[in-house]
């Protein structure tokens, strides 16, 4: 990367005074070789081991000694979430900011692949892109089947269960040069040659063709954009010398195929970092070969400072994709383990708040209440007990799709960042005006304008809608309850203009106004709200990447239905046994209890039904574990 930034970027003196002016604790010696390192390398971190602090810094300090101003920093993730936190950090310095305008980007996977490749590759066929968004699809695509000329198609789904999914799941994959249509899986539900399949291929590209795209669309479009266009692969890798990937465990075998293409340069430096033991998506445990992560030899952080030796030696003893030594640094905390049975499944909950209460400061759990988790949600059709949350939390509704309201919400977060950051002022009005459509195509159809299309002149509706998109760019995550109600219904009224229908409805209340706050990062509710120890139910996989004070992992039926995954947890750490050694099955299984076990500081329970549990309570009590049985109070 000679020319890019100044040879002393790493400098001892510098890291230093940059770990000192962010307050942030005295690095040790992996964390030193890491931030220093400036070749291309793995970083397996362990949960809580800091590994998005030191990103953090790592690219305060590039930010701080970059010269190019043609060339810059990728930083790619896999959720907005983790995208968001890193852009917060490095925003927090004068120095790190410029890393959110051209010529560095800070984004998805997913939206790297929309910039750089799928969206140009789009343009380029004339194109014009409404909605790039499953939802969206799936709306666009079952209103297209009730026409005409997918009779064949439309009867054969109406007679399968759940024969919807066969269209609302069609996707692009590029296969033997050209763009073909397979369900989601990448299998094909029909015969190419079947009526069924020539209605299904048409239908996709009649939507297609009207700009509507599912999110894995994009990576065919991109790999079929790179075989036709092989210079584009040498001018990406040129533009961005310095690579950085987190969270690298959960990436697909697709994005894996592209990342490598697009950055198989020797002249790019690639840093990839991650937990390997936390890559609960069974695509991504499907990667090998040369883009398995991590590579051998990979450099490693052990060191978790968000929970203490207890807690350490669960997650050692359940890390089953790759052996580690987790070590704890951090709050002395507890491990416990509740029995139950049926009669007394519902007061597990009301216990762990009690012991949460007793065990964690007021404080910390005032600012991290209590989180109560499961691998599933809702009951199944199996007989087998306890399947999910709902069997032990009465009432619990698994949360549904994101309501329309909550999605412009997120896109005017994520665009208004974009926006204020001055990183491309363009593309972020554009992805929220695409955000907004999507929201109103149940109500407006499919006919309302790309942004380049909207008229300019304030008196017309598309230049209404240009202001209040500016409105929200500049001011959306501020918005109180007035103001978002004031800006939606503004809103309607435009786009019933612009549409030229009469509109119902639509859901874009500003309700309940505290979720509201918490998606465009207000403050959390006033602690007088609610109980100091109410718990927040929720999925494992809801939970990554988050801290907790206090954690409980529920447990349920795994997804073979033939095992219970906190009892095979429970066993493997009672006996002893070899990780690698178990059967797939249950190594998912217990990967997920293990991303569920390593987010509290304070306090971890996982409970169990008595009747498969008790065998290990000898050993639980010998390991200095607290087990309560329920049945017997």
């Amino acid at each position: 990367m000679t020319g890019t930034y100044l040879p002393d970027a790493f400098a001892t003196h510098k890291v230093e005074a940059m770990v000192k002016l962010l307050g942030l604790d005295p690095l040790d010696a992996e964390q030193w070789d890491f931030l220093q390192s400036e070749t291309t390398q793995d970083l397996q971190a362990a949960p809580g081991s800091g590994k998005t602090t030191l990103i953090g810094l790592k690219l305060a300090l590039m930010a701080d000694a970059w010269t190019s101003v043609t060339c810059g920093v990728c930083v790619l993730s896999h959720t907005n979430t983790a995208k968001n936190e890193i852009a917060d950090r490095v925003a927090s310095l004068a120095a790190g900011r410029s890393l959110l305008r051209y010529p560095h980007f800070i984004g998805t996977i997913q939206s790297f692949v929309h910039t750089f490749l799928a969206l140009p590759a789009v343009r380029a066929k004339g194109v014009e892109v409404r909605s790039i968004d499953d939802a969206a699809f799936e709306t666009a695509a079952i209103r297209l089947l009730q026409h005409a000329n997918y009779s064949t198609l439309r009867s054969y789904v109406e007679r399968q269960r759940d024969g919807t999914g066969i269209v609302t799941g069609a996707t692009f994959t590029y296969k033997d040069g050209e763009l073909v249509v397979t369900g989601a899986t990448r299998e094909p539900p029909f015969r190419a040659e079947t009526t069924s399949g020539k209605q299904l291929s048409s239908l996709k590209w009649t939507l297609a063709r009207r700009g509507v795209f599912r999110y894995q669309d994009m990576y065919a479009i991109a790999q079929q954009y790179l075989a036709e266009h092989p210079g584009i692969v040498p001018a990406v890798s040129a533009r961005f010398p310095f690579v950085l990937l987190d969270e690298m465990q959960d990436t697909s075998a697709t994005q894996h195929e592209l990342l490598n293409l697009v950055f198989a340069s020797a002249h790019t430096v690639v840093q990839r970092v991650g937990d390997t033991n936390q890559g609960i998506y069974s695509d991504a445990a499907a990667v090998s070969g040369p883009a398995s992560f991590p590579l051998s030899g990979a450099a490693e952080l052990p060191v978790s400072r968000r929970f203490g030796p207890q807690i350490a030696a669960v997650a050692s003893r359940l890390a089953v994709r790759r052996p580690q030594q987790v070590h704890g640094a951090g709050p002395d905390g507890q491990v416990a383990v509740l029995l139950f049975d049926e009669a007394t499944a519902t007061d597990v909950v009301p216990t762990f708040e009690r012991m949460a209460a007793v065990i964690v400061p007021e404080d910390i759990l005032l600012r991290r209440p209590p989180r109560v988790l499961g691998a599933r949600q809702g009951r199944g059709g199996s007989q087998a007990y306890p399947q999910s949350i709902s069997c032990y939390v009465p009432g619990y509704t698994p949360p549904g799709r994101p309501t329309a309201h909550r999605v412009l919400i997120d896109a005017a977060r994520a665009a208004g960042t974009q926006w204020r950051s001055g990183a491309d002022s363009h593309e972020a009005a554009t992805e929220l005006w695409n955000a907004l459509r999507a929201s109103f195509v149940p109500l407006t159809g499919e006919g309302l304008p790309a942004l380049g299309r909207l008229e300019r002149s304030a008196a017309t509706p598309g230049g209404k809608v240009r202001i209040l998109l500016r409105e929200l760019l500049t001011h959306g995550a501020t918005f109180d309850e007035a103001s978002w109600g004031m800006i939606t219904e503004q809103l309607t009224v435009q786009m019933k203009l612009l549409a030229d229908r009469p509109l119902k409805a639509v859901d874009l209340e500003f309700t309940p106004a505290a979720a509201v706050a918490a998606a465009v990062g207000g403050v959390p509710r006033s602690s007088a709200a609610v109980p100091a120890v109410r718990s927040v139910p929720g999925t494992i996989q809801s939970a990554k990447g988050e801290t907790h004070a206090a954690t409980l992992i529920l447990e349920c039926l795994e997804k073979t239905g033939k095992k219970f995954d906190v009892t095979e947890a429970l066993r493997m750490v009672a006996e002893g046994s070899d990780p690698q050694r178990e059967l797939k099955s249950v190594q998912a299984a217990v990967q997920l209890v293990f991303v569920g076990a390593t987010r509290p500081t304070h306090l971890l329970v996982l409970a169990a039904h008595r009747d498969r549990g008790k065998r290990y309570a000898e050993a639980m009590i010998d390991a200095g574990w607290d087990v309560r049985d329920l049945t017997e109070h």
